[in-house]
C-alpha cells in the first residue's frame, strides 16, 4: 500500500488553494476599499468645508453671491419689511424683486471692499465703528440688571436725579484781602450786600445775573467759586475767596437746592444711563484690545 503525502502549499480543503494566498487576496481588497472610503469621505469634506466653493445652496440661505451667503432669515424679513407679506402670500414678482435687491447689494458690498471705500469713505467708516461697537455692546443693550444693581447706581449718582437746583447769587470782588474780610462778615450779620460792598469799595464782578440753573451758575462762576456758593444759605455769604483777580465774596440771594427725584420714577433713566455706561466700559476695553494687538505708529511730530 502507498502512502500519499499532502503536496507542500497545499490546502486540504480543496484541490490548489494554499492559505497564505486566501490572505493577501482578502488584504488588498480590505485595503481598496478602506481607500475608497477615505477619498469619499476627503470629497465630501472638501466640497462642504467653510469657505469652499459649492454648487448647492445650503438651507438656511436664500443665495450664494461668490459663495457668500444670503440668509433666508434676512430674505424674509426684507420681504416683510417691503410688502407686508410672508414668503407664503408673496407673488413671484414680489420674491424675485427682492432677492434681486439683495443680491445687487451684496454685488456691491464685495465690490466695495474690493475697491477698499472704506478706507476713503467718511460714511462707510463712521457705519463699520458704529457697527462693531454695536456689536461689542450687545450684551449690555439686551441685558437686564437687578432692581438692587439699579439701585446702587442710582445711589452713586443722585445728582443725576434730582430737579435742577437754582440760585440767586452776586460775586463781588474786593480791592484787598482786609476789605473784604470785613464786607463778608457784615454780610453775615444781615446788613445788606449792595451797600456793605460800596462801603468797602466792592465790585459786582458780573459773573451771574439773576436767577440761574446749578449748572449755568458753574459755568459762570467757574468750579471754585461754585462749589462755595452752592453751600450757602439763602440770605447767606461766604468767607473770602482770594483769587488772582482780587478778593471774591458771594453773597447768595436765594438758593433753592436740587430736589431728589424717588427711584420709582426715575428708574427707567437710571436703567439707560446704567446701560450707557456700561456700553462705554464694554467699547472701552475693546479699544484698548484692539490698540494692544495692532501695530501704530504715529508720526514724531505728534508723539
Amino acid at each position: 500500500m502507498s502512502i500519499v503525502r499532502d503536496a507542500p502549499g497545499k490546502s486540504k480543503s480543496g484541490p490548489g488553494f494554499a492559505p497564505s494566498e486566501v490572505v493577501v487576496q482578502r488584504s488588498f481588497i480590505l485595503m481598496g476599499l478602506g481607500a475608497l472610503i477615505g477619498l469619499i469621505v476627503a470629497g465630501y469634506a472638501l466640497f462642504t468645508a467653510k469657505g469652499t466653493s459649492t454648487l448647492m445652496v445650503p438651507a438656511e440661505d436664500v443665495a450664494l453671491v461668490n459663495q457668500q451667503p444670503i440668509s433666508r432669515v434676512d430674505y424674509l424679513l426684507q420681504l416683510q419689511a417691503i410688502y407686508s407679506t410672508d414668503l407664503e402670500h408673496a407673488t413671484e414678482a414680489q420674491k424675485r424683486k427682492v432677492l434681486d435687491d439683495m443680491i445687487r447689494e451684496e454685488l456691491f458690498v464685495q465690490r466695495g471692499k474690493e475697491l477698499d471705500v472704506a478706507s476713503i469713505d467718511p460714511d462707510v467708516r463712521a457705519a463699520m465703528v458704529n457697527a462693531v461697537e454695536q456689536m461689542a455692546a450687545a450684551d449690555a443693550i439686551s441685558g437686564v440688571p437687578s432692581d438692587a444693581k439699579l439701585k446702587d447706581y442710582y445711589q452713586a449718582h443722585q445728582d443725576r436725579y434730582a430737579q435742577e437746583g437754582r440760585m440767586t447769587a452776586i460775586d463781588f470782588v474786593f480791592p484787598g484781602a482786609d476789605d473784604a474780610a470785613q464786607a463778608a462778615k457784615a454780610m453775615q450779620s444781615g446788613e445788606p450786600a449792595q451797600a456793605v460792598a460800596a462801603r468797602f469799595h466792592g465790585r459786582d464782578s458780573g459773573k451771574v445775573t439773576g436767577e440761574e440753573f446749578y449748572f449755568a451758575a458753574k459755568i459762570h462762576l467757574g468750579d471754585s467759586l461754585f462749589a462755595i456758593a452752592r453751600a450757602l444759605p439763602s440770605g447767606g455769604a461766604s468767607q473770602p475767596i482770594t483769587l488772582q483777580d482780587g478778593a471774591h465774596v458771594i453773597a447768595m440771594v436765594k438758593n433753592i437746592v436740587p430736589v431728589p427725584t424717588d427711584f420709582a420714577d426715575a428708574r427707567e433713566q437710571v436703567l439707560s444711563d446704567y446701560r450707557n455706561d456700561a456700553i462705554k466700559r464694554v467699547t472701552g476695553s475693546d479699544e484698548v484690545f484692539l490698540r494692544k494687538r495692532a501695530n501704530i505708529l504715529v508720526a514724531k511730530d505728534l508723539r
